[in-house]
């Protein structure tokens, strides 16, 4: 079941009416004549509607077309997990067709109705039943199949000779062997037809439409093979009885050599190979490949694994930078402004998983160019660093370097110059080493006026933290740390930038007791606002769990010790647009500069048309639905502005929930997590009994699934890797549309903005 939206897909509520429609039994392929007229029952949103059924098996193919001549046709199908809306199906003007597969069995609704309200006139309809892509029987021996080659590209024709799927649309069959592993990037290319790309085999069954990431009505799907065995390719088209000529090629994509783990490589569109902690120079120009929304874009790929932490950056005097990382499952994180007022872009995150990254060096506006120079440099520990001689017992904790002893608070003196150790990156540094005690606190400060300190602390179990800038306004690195574990600890003193170089002074310090010393570190509290809408009260349609998911998280919280005094759950009738406004400046008020500040939300999104903007440049607003209005993305932004806590975080389980990181993370100290892209739906995540796998994931990080290294700290990378890791799991399969019907697959969206990773959001408490 899809959490649906309103605006454009209207129809989600079918109350209101002043009469209900009397429902007709369809017969599957024979065509139905109607007509859209006063005497019909209406949409809540005022169009004429007739409702039609159809008995279903599970797993059949459910097409549906609608065509009139007289108004803007606009179909829905609604059945057990099934909730599916079209406007215009591309090529068939302003007509509408959907394709749909029945999860179970069942008597399925189809709604015909106009894309405007008061429409009216004759339509015709026809719904088709067969087989689902999966279902079809694997491509045959040679005879039926032709075999792939990697990277050969082949051309191909769809039409009337062809095979054809139940939908009426042609295909071509092809095989391809492949190893349990083995990472694939099929693209299938038309200036014909729309492209329809699908593949199966053993434990593997994938479908795509159109590849949205690059934004074009091509198709293009990303595998990685579960089992070795022969795997069908099919090539056919989104509509039937489409015809034309196609280029379908397959890339094994983790074919390239795994890289040493002192380099990362990447590439750009031109083949150059960069090494690691190198600087790549391009030029953003008309004819560069482009987003949907308009900005130019250049692509540069690296090879990462699970738990690495790079940083990307993207600097340029010309433009607007604005960077994109996207994972081999196709998880996106971005980011416009490395800091307030710098119009240069900087992205650092803990890789999720083994495989090829994608970089996208891109613009914050559409239409900007110029050159950038773009780099990535690996942050994880380096290796080779010397070993320095043991440091005095526990009851003394010192640090040394070369033999010397570093008295506690009393700064030793250092010099960062040519002919010092490096990282792999290329910057200079100075190791040394002091002897800790489980449950001290431990406060290591670097300062210098000759260039931007850098700090890395190294544990015993070889887990590391690091620290750019301290927060206090200046370019000083402070890490504050509660020991772990009893043993050496390694400290490393380097540059933000390769090359610096320059005296420092560093500073070890002890506190026996758990006090904050630094903005770093708080005493925990959350102070939330957490709402939830499942029932809409007839003015949208009603959703599974939503509301359940605002008062679960809630007791989560509270059950860790966490939740502070002051905070506020909403739903159902309690959750209106004024009350929540009153909550949210009432808890955000409560919230300081040591506390989390956490809004929540689990219900319908919608999308709205407005005017192509910066903020918005598909032309659509996102706004949460309330239980009697919405909030917008330009809302909820302001009242974020007024949020003075170290971090506060907006957490969005509904449809379109990506469209408010523009808008809402647009300060240093805003997070982001949202259950979708911008222009793509949410599903209820029925599995776990929540209105959401954001909201289910959630609940579970901040209930301590999160805490990687156990240190009942959870820091903001540990939460963002945590939900990526879910959504990897579970989610990469859900199928999301577009309010155009355009159909895709859910993904994550996580924006941290200034938010480091290494900030945190909760301490827990057992």
């Amino acid at each position: 079941m899809k959490k649906l939206w309103l605006g454009v897909c209207a129809a989600i509520a079918l109350a209101g009416a002043p009469e209900a429609s009397a429902q007709v039994a369809l017969r599957p392929g024979v065509a139905a004549q109607g007509e859209l007229s006063p005497d019909d029952g209406r949409l809540q949103s005022g169009e004429y509607r007739d409702e039609f059924t159809v008995q279903v098996p599970a797993g059949a193919v459910i097409t549906a077309s609608m065509e009139s001549d007289q108004f803007d046709p606009y179909l829905m199908v609604r059945g057990p997990g099934v909730s599916e809306d079209n406007d215009d199906a591309p090529g068939r003007g302003r007509n509408a067709h959907l394709t749909v597969t029945a999860p179970q069995a069942g008597v399925f609704t189809i709604i015909a109705t106009s894309f405007q309200p008061g429409e009216r006139g004759a339509y015709r309809l026809r719904v088709d039943l067969g087989q689902s892509a999966a279902s079809l029987p694997a491509a045959g021996p040679a005879a039926a199949a032709t075999r792939l080659t990697l990277d050969r590209a082949v051309t191909g024709q769809l039409g009337p000779n062809d095979p054809a799927m139940p939908n009426g649309a042609f295909v071509d069959a092809y095989q391809i062997e492949g190893r349990a592993g083995q990472r694939f990037e099929i693209s299938l290319a038309s200036a014909a037809l729309d492209p329809l790309l699908m593949i199966d085999g053993p434990g593997l069954n994938a479908m795509n439409d159109d590849d949205m990431e690059r934004g074009t009505t091509d198709s293009r799907l990303v595998v990685t093979l579960p089992e070795s065995g022969l795997y069908a390719i099919r090539a056919s088209s989104y509509g039937p009885r489409e015809r034309g000529n196609y280029q379908l090629i397959v890339r094994d994509v983790g074919a390239q050599p795994v890289l040493a783990s002192a380099s990362v490589a990447v590439s750009g569109a031109s083949g150059q190979v960069l090494s690691l902690g190198a600087v790549a120079q391009g030029v953003l120009q008309q004819g560069d490949e482009a987003l949907i929304s308009g900005e130019w874009t250049d692509r540069y790929r690296f090879e990462g694994v699970a738990g690495q932490r790079v940083r990307i950056t993207m600097t340029a005097q010309e433009l607007d930078a604005y960077l994109m990382l996207i994972g081999p499952n196709g998880a996106q994180e971005e980011n416009d402004d490395a800091a307030a007022g710098v119009t240069d872009s900087r992205l650092d995150a803990i890789l999720s998983e083994d495989g090829v990254y994608t970089v996208v060096a891109t613009t914050y506006r559409p239409g900007e160019s110029g050159a950038y120079a773009l780099s990535i440099i690996d942050l994880s520990r380096a290796d080779g660093a010397p070993v320095i001689a043991a440091a005095p017992p526990p009851q003394s904790p010192a640090a040394v370097s070369g033999g010397a002893a570093l008295t506690i608070d009393r700064p030793v003196s250092g010099r960062l110059a040519q002919g010092d150790a490096r990282l792999r990156s290329g910057e200079f540094m100075d190791t040394y080493r002091f002897e800790g005690r489980r449950g001290q606190r431990a406060t290591i400060t670097l300062t210098s006026s000759e260039f931007d300190p850098y700090l890395m602390m190294v544990q015993p179990d070889g887990r590391q933290i690091e620290n750019d800038d301290s927060g206090d306004g200046s370019l000083n690195s402070q890490i504050v740390q509660v020991l772990p574990e009893d043993g050496v600890y390694e400290v490393t003193v380097t540059s933000y930038q390769p090359g610096e170089t320059g005296g420092y002074a560093l500073t070890l310090g002890f506190e026996a007791t758990g006090v904050a010393v630094n903005q770093q570190r708080t005493d925990g509290r959350i102070f939330a606002v957490l709402v939830g809408v499942s029932d809409y009260a007839g003015t949208a349609n009603n959703l599974e769990f939503t509301a359940e998911d605002a008062v679960k998280l809630g007791e989560t919280l509270e059950l860790r010790g966490v939740l502070a005094p002051g905070s506020i759950v909403l739903t159902e009738a309690q959750a209106t647009v004024s009350r929540v406004r009153q909550a949210f400046q009432q808890v955000a008020a409560l919230a300081g500069p040591g506390d989390t500040f956490l809004f929540f939300f689990s219900g319908h999104g919608v999308q709205n048309r407005g005017q192509p903007s910066p903020t918005e440049p598909d032309g659509y607003e996102e706004a949460i639905v309330l239980r009697d209005g919405q909030i917008s993305d330009n809302e909820l932004a302001q009242w974020f502005g007024g949020v003075r806590s170290r971090v506060a975080l907006l957490a969005i389980d509904a449809c379109f929930a990506g469209g408010f990181a523009r808008d809402v993370v647009s300060r240093p100290n805003v997070m982001g997590l949202f259950s979708s892209e911008e222009d793509l739906t949410s599903s209820v995540a029925d599995k776990f009994r929540a209105g959401g796998y954001l909201s289910y994931f959630l609940r579970n990080g901040l209930a301590g699934d999160s805490d990687a290294d156990g240190d009942e700290v959870i820091t903001a990378g540990e939460l963002s890797a945590y939900l990526r890791r879910e959504f990897a799991s579970e989610v990469t399969h859900v199928e999301a549309t577009t309010t155009e019907g355009q159909r895709n697959y859910q993904f994550l969206v996580i924006d941290r903005g200034g938010v480091k990773i290494d900030d945190e959001v909760v301490a827990l408490r057992s």
